[in-house]
């Protein structure tokens, strides 16, 4: 531009600094790890709840995440397709029947297993048929998938169980575990050192001992699901095919991918990992079948899938919280749920740091500092926790990590999204 025969020099635009992405590496998560059983660590020291870190608490942790766990992979691998996959917890119920009865049927645990992830497959294909084949809306397939659990189960066990020495209408008789295994040479050595409550030391006793000593063999199958999962869907062909399913259905058809072959496996895969989580609860938690066993553990599967942002990673992180606070308040109740009142207080406070020093978000740092600010009053006014609410703290993380978490997800694009073959045309 000139004005007087003088030319004037636009003045350059000054884009406000962008907020630094954070990126997730292995440095990281083991950084994140040790500053973890530290604070732990020193919360036991403080408050003297020596179950924050025990072995037996620890060992129980993951016995609880594995349930919900595998509900949050199933939900995974729907969603990650496209198809939102309610229908957890009718899947999950139907998977703790069909492992106890295939258990017993058979004599065989492991005949379980694969009863209970075939119960759970039969409850993710009638879920397919009904979204994918005839277009239903995917909640109200869900709800239904759950309401049908419920009643099959309550009229196969009035049919079956009740028949049996030892059974009624509403459980089954006791059914075979799959075995337990330990790493040998370590549990008298670890088990001295955690007696011995040193700072630190006796923390990291307790965690190793807990996850290396009485582990049922399911468990193992359970945790070695995690890594395979992210291997087929990330690393595979036939993942990249099934997740652009859940993001570009359109477009994976005009490139030749059959988009209903793909959302069916996901979803018959969703349904048969339901079920394997429901068939660890009668044959590894419990000693029997019973009714309403699943507790609701598919519906916070599906919050451990939405707190792991629809990564497998992530989803086992949120499914091994909901088993630690599970777990806790089981085992001491009101004393370990009290110090963790503290554990939780110092993480939020710690949010609130990185929201406005990291991502520049001023409004939620200020949120997370008062939620902090009010944890860390209600440790502090009080010395324990009453038994009435002990009960709630599993449910009551699930809600606050939720909250939390819901400000950076990024679901899949056509997650729940209606399709039908050919709209590529």
């Amino acid at each position: 531009m000139s004005e007087g025969g003088l030319t004037l020099a636009k003045a350059p635009v000054v884009e406000p600094p962008r907020p630094r992405r954070f990126r997730v590496t292995w440095p990281v998560l083991l950084s994140a790890f040790g500053a973890l059983v530290v604070l732990l660590s020193a919360t036991r020291a403080v408050t003297g709840a020596a179950d924050l870190t025990s072995a037996g608490a620890i060992n129980a942790a993951v016995a609880l995440a594995v349930p919900i766990g595998l509900a949050g992979l199933g939900g995974l691998w729907s969603e990650r397709a496209g198809v939102v996959n309610i229908g957890l917890e009718g899947m999950m119920v139907m998977g703790t029947w069909c492992g106890a009865w295939g258990a017993l049927h058979f004599g065989n645990p492991w005949a379980g297993v694969l009863a209970g992830a075939i119960g759970g497959a039969l409850g993710g294909l009638l879920h397919a048929v009904a979204t994918v084949t005839f277009g239903v809306d995917h909640i109200i397939s869900g709800v239904a998938i759950n309401i049908l659990g419920v009643g099959v189960t309550e009229f196969l066990s009035k049919i079956t169980f009740a028949e049996m020495p030892g059974g009624g209408d509403s459980q089954s008789p006791p059914v075979p575990k799959p075995g337990i295994v330990s790493v040998p040479g370590i549990g008298d050595g670890l088990a001295a050192l955690e007696s011995g409550h040193w700072f630190l030391v006796s923390d990291l006793a307790g965690i190793v001992r807990g996850l290396l000593t009485n582990v049922s063999l399911f468990t193992v199958l359970a945790i070695a699901l995690v890594p395979l999962s992210y291997y087929v869907l990330w690393r595979t062909a036939f993942g990249l095919r099934l997740r652009s399913c859940g993001e570009r259905p359109v477009a994976a058809e005009s490139l030749g991918v059959n988009v209903y072959f793909h959302k069916y496996a996901a979803v018959l895969v969703s349904g048969a990992l339901a079920g394997l989580g429901g068939a660890f609860l009668s044959l590894v938690a419990a000693t029997a079948y019973r009714e309403g066993q699943t507790g609701g553990r598919g519906f916070i599967g599906l919050a451990a899938m939405i707190f792991g942002n629809w990564r497998p990673g992530g989803l086992a992180a949120g499914a091994t919280l909901f088993g630690y606070t599970d777990a806790l308040q089981l085992r001491r109740g009101g004393e370990s749920v009290h110090a963790l009142l503290l554990v939780v207080a110092i993480l939020v406070a710690a949010a609130a740091v990185y929201q406005l020093v990291a991502q520049r978000r001023t409004r939620a740092a200020v949120i997370s500092g008062i939620a902090a600010v009010a944890v860390f009053v209600v440790f502090a006014l009080t010395s324990t926790i009453p038994s009435e609410f002990t009960s709630v703290a599993p449910h009551v993380t699930t809600l606050l990590v939720l909250s939390l978490a819901a400000q950076r997800l990024r679901p899949p694009a056509a997650d729940g999204v209606p399709y039908r073959r050919g709209q590529a045309k």
